[in-house]
């Protein structure tokens, strides 16, 4: 078992600093750190979409080019239910009342998914040992493809930039259906052991697995026949797949971004954690108020790195204190202003990091 790595402690750090001047905005605005109505209107969006687009599907089941059209935008849709409503729950921002946040969080517990697994591994592992080859969850995507120089090279990742969008379009899949029950059995996300389950982690994780079975396959199936339903099916989820893994990859697998490594002798890392999030991190198409929106404010990465326990509608204000901020202690603030830019520096990356030894 690895392990874990070690962030040093500064005196006059740049987390401290940071800290002190977004509690400041908060102070000075007079609002609270987690969601606000317009969170709470978007929520009813998603959820009233979500029903409406379902029902369509199975109980009215329209002609082929619809179908599919609505089948796409069901798989954006739970992609966008997971951005907004689940992330910010699982990490306590939704809300300042906890069983409303645990609430939020359990929507991805109806979606087919484990809460409980996606705390630990995202919530714990991701946001502390981010980029770090053997502890972030998020990179471990062996043997498939090869996300860091010091993984194992194998002869198919020189075509990874290639044939990557396939994976990412089963990503979902994969992950209710293998990955979830890998993490279950195993006890381990990535080489790192998970807590002991109590009885209602181990309820709440057949049950997400239940209501899956229920409403995505059951249920369709026996409406509209096998055929159909595997067409809205599979295009439903890899929209999602894809959907998810673009957002998720284009904040920590692009060019000019850090895979650190902890000091062999010392265990420790170089950087504080605070620096080390923004030197993994990337920010992308900001100004894209729609995009911003229906990805939950995850292409403002950086902030939501350094204050996870925030809620996303904020993150547009503390993004000028956070570059104001690391400008002042001279760390490189990573941001693509499009979002093409950003997927073509992942492709980048890919590319280089297969074909390398």
């Amino acid at each position: 078992m690895l392990t874990k790595p070690k962030f040093p402690s500064v005196q006059f750090s740049f987390q401290s600093e940071l800290k002190k001047r977004v509690n400041a905005y908060f102070a000075e605005q007079a609002k609270k750190k987690t969601g606000n109505w317009k969170l709470y209107l978007k929520t009813a969006i998603l959820a009233l979409s979500f029903i409406g687009i379902y029902t369509t599907l199975v109980f009215f089941t329209p002609g082929i080019f619809i179908s599919i059209v609505l089948a796409i935008m069901l798989g954006i849709n739970v992609a966008a239910i997971g951005f907004n409503v689940m992330h910010d729950g699982s990490h306590g921002s939704y809300s300042k009342h906890s069983f409303v946040n645990q609430l939020a969080a359990s929507s991805l517990d109806f979606l087919g998914a484990s809460s409980f697994m996606w705390k630990i591994k995202h919530n714990v592992i991701h946001h502390t040992y981010t980029n770090i080859e053997g502890f972030d969850d998020d990179i471990d995507i062996k043997p498939w493809m090869r996300m860091t120089l010091t993984q194992k090279k194998h002869f198919l990742h020189r075509f990874q930039h290639i044939y990557f969008i396939l994976l990412y379009a089963l990503l979902y899949i994969f992950w209710v259906g293998f990955t979830d029950f890998k993490k279950y059995f195993s006890g381990k996300i990535a080489d790192m052991p998970i807590q002991k389950m109590s009885w209602k982690d181990h309820s709440g994780f057949w049950a997400s697995k239940v209501s899956f079975l229920f409403f995505f396959i059951l249920l369709p199936v026996y409406m509209t026949g096998v055929l159909p339903y595997l067409l809205g099916f599979f295009i439903m989820m890899f929209s999602t797949g894809i959907f998810i893994s673009m957002v998720f990859q284009l904040a920590h697998t692009v060019e000019d971004l850090e895979f650190p490594e902890p000091n062999i002798a010392t265990n420790n890392m170089e950087d504080e954690w605070a620096i080390h999030q923004v030197k993994t991190t990337a920010n992308f198409a900001t100004k894209n108020k729609i995009l911003t929106w229906l990805f939950g404010g995850l292409n403002f990465q950086i902030e939501h790195h350094l204050f996870p326990k925030v809620s996303h509608v904020h993150y547009p204000e503390l993004s000028k204190i956070v570059k104001k901020t690391a400008a002042d202690f001279g760390i490189t603030y990573n941001e693509f202003p499009r979002m093409y830019q950003a997927i073509w520096a992942h492709i980048l990356l890919l590319k280089r990091v297969g074909a390398a030894a």
